[in-house]
């Protein structure tokens, strides 16, 4: 979004080009991201802890859990906002990568999220039927892997790039549907396992996230990606933007989340940030 106004104040000033910048603008995201999980954070806990959105631990669970009963759950709700907020700021909102990640992101976090409100605030145990939550997320999956693949115009958008081999490269054709559906949603389904009750997967998502970035930045590089013998594909470089958001907030919520956790991720969170990598990957 202030893309479009540095391009207007461009014409008043030339200064104000270096925000065309990608580097830069994924700088920003992430401080961007993280300053708003700074702000928020505090707010919605209190919110959370108001509305009883606690964690509720299983009695054949570890007697080392119990302490834990009634913290607030539901966090990754502040993960998504930090997120939405600061790629919409900083992201080109006329690139299609951009949306598709974000939308997936926000998709499962939906899935994720309803799922949290009937377990925590309708005190159903036992949420939405595994089922139902696989449904949404195939719909989901689906149709970000469809939109990817007809969106395509270079080859090098649907090949399988073998790692170590650079001559290499699968042409998937339709497979390539299949394949991308399986890594979004299987991503996030091992994402939200990992997880677990303490937020175990934040930090490696942070990490996940901040290392498919500088791949996204190299592959949508032209002269980078010659350089490495990868493939290029335009437009992609535009991805690290959402990936320094995802860095950012992941941070920030580490920052509530650590020992002893004054919040913790719940299903909105984890799927969606699984969602969000599996989709980045592709």
């Amino acid at each position: 979004m202030l893309l479009y106004l540095t391009d207007y104040l461009m014409e008043i000033h030339s200064g104000f080009g270096v925000f065309r910048y990608i580097t830069l603008r994924a700088i920003l995201g992430t401080l961007t991201a993280l300053l708003i999980s700074f702000v928020v954070g505090p707010f919605m806990i209190r919110k959370l802890a108001q509305y009883q959105v606690g964690q509720q631990i299983r009695e054949l669970g570890p007697e080392s859990h119990y302490s834990k009963a009634g913290t607030p759950t539901m966090g990754g709700a502040l993960i998504l906002v930090a997120i939405a907020i600061s790629t919409l700021l900083w992201g080109n909102l006329g690139n299609l990568y951009i949306w598709v990640v974000l939308l997936v992101t926000l998709g499962f976090g939906a899935i994720g999220f309803y799922d949290d409100y009937r377990k925590m605030v309708l005190k159903d145990a036992a949420g939405i039927s595994a089922k139902t939550k696989f449904f949404w997320q195939s719909v989901v999956g689906l149709l970000a892997a469809v939109v990817l693949y007809v969106s395509a115009t270079t080859p090098a958008e649907t090949q399988l790039i073998v790692p170590f081999f650079k001559d290499v490269a699968i042409d998937m054709g339709l497979m390539y549907i299949a394949l991308t559906y399986f890594v979004i949603v299987g991503t996030s389904n091992a994402v939200n396992l990992t997880d677990g009750l303490d937020g175990l997967a934040i930090l490696p998502t942070v990490m996940v996230a901040a290392a498919l970035g500088i791949f996204a930045y190299l592959t949508g590089h032209v002269k980078f990606a010659e350089y490495l013998g990868i493939p290029y594909v335009a437009g992609v470089g535009e991805v690290v933007v959402i990936c320094g958001a995802l860095a950012g907030a992941g941070l920030g919520f580490l920052w509530f989340n650590t020992y002893p956790a004054q919040v913790f991720m719940g299903d909105v969170g984890a799927l969606a940030l699984g969602a969000a990598l599996g989709v980045i990957r592709k």
